[in-house]
């Protein structure tokens, strides 16, 4: 394995593959085992309680022989964001118009981060690009062929079409952890808070809340991902329209 620093260690685990065995036994797990094994443990348990002693337990082996395969936990992780990244492939219709790949795209996303919750904590702002990303990334570039923005303005939509997702996905993720961390069941939440509302309701100091329908707040997470999805790609035709008006 290089010596150099860690990004350029991953990027030739990523792009290379394990190197030749030079000395010692040869290796007896492929990367890709390593890899999933890494991710079911993030999934399962956390990313905090990953460590390399831990997958090496996973595994059945030593942590110094784990050393062999990948040199730290960074080498680790970017190998694990790349498999995720790639797993997302195949999912965007060739033949669709832009919007449909942008939909595609979301959707996707947001299954991938409510499955790998874990990917909310890891600091994914500089990716170490390996095949599975660059391939997910290619597809989504195929697919917006027909949206009639520049290359720059293009990245930028799908910058902001994740960003909703990341947004949205952890707003739901937090609200599911506040039942956890408060002890407190929605119901038991629910019933310490509705008689304080109430009476603000009833003092007359705040009539626009007031005046909300009882049910304001029973729409679904899945329900309220799709209305936000269907605003933020309306508000890109427009901007579509308004680019072919002024031509």
């Amino acid at each position: 394995m290089s010596e150099e620093n860690p990004l350029a260690r991953s990027h030739q685990l990523l792009w290379e593959g394990l190197p030749p065995a030079t000395k010692g036994p040869r290796p007896t797990l492929t990367l890709d085992q390593i890899v999933t094994a890494g991710i079911g443990i993030a999934d399962s348990e956390g990313i905090d309680a990953l460590s390399m002693r831990r997958l090496a337990t996973e595994l059945g082996m030593g942590t110094m022989s784990l050393y062999r395969y990948v040199p730290s936990k960074a080498e680790l992780l970017n190998l694990m964001l790349d498999h995720v990244s790639g797993a997302q492939l195949g999912r965007v219709d060739p033949d669709g118009d832009w919007r449909a790949t942008l939909t595609s795209v979301a959707r996707r996303g947001r299954e991938m981060y409510l499955s790998h919750r874990w990917l909310l904590q890891v600091n994914w702002s500089r990716p170490v690009l390996g095949p599975g990303s660059v391939s997910q990334m290619e597809e989504t570039v195929a697919g917006l062929t027909d949206l009639p923005f520049g290359d720059q303005k293009m990245m930028m939509v799908v910058s902001l079409l994740d960003a909703y997702v990341v947004g949205s996905v952890r707003e739901e993720i937090l609200y599911e952890r506040a039942a956890e961390e408060s002890g407190m069941t929605e119901d038991e939440f629910w019933d310490n808070q509705i008689p304080v509302l109430t009476r603000a309701m009833e003092s007359g100091s705040y009539p626009a809340m007031a005046a909300l329908d009882w049910d304001v707040f029973d729409a679904g997470w899945a329900d309220s991902f799709e209305l936000g999805l269907q605003f933020l790609l309306d508000g890109i035709d427009a901007e579509v329209a308004r680019g072919r008006k002024a031509r």
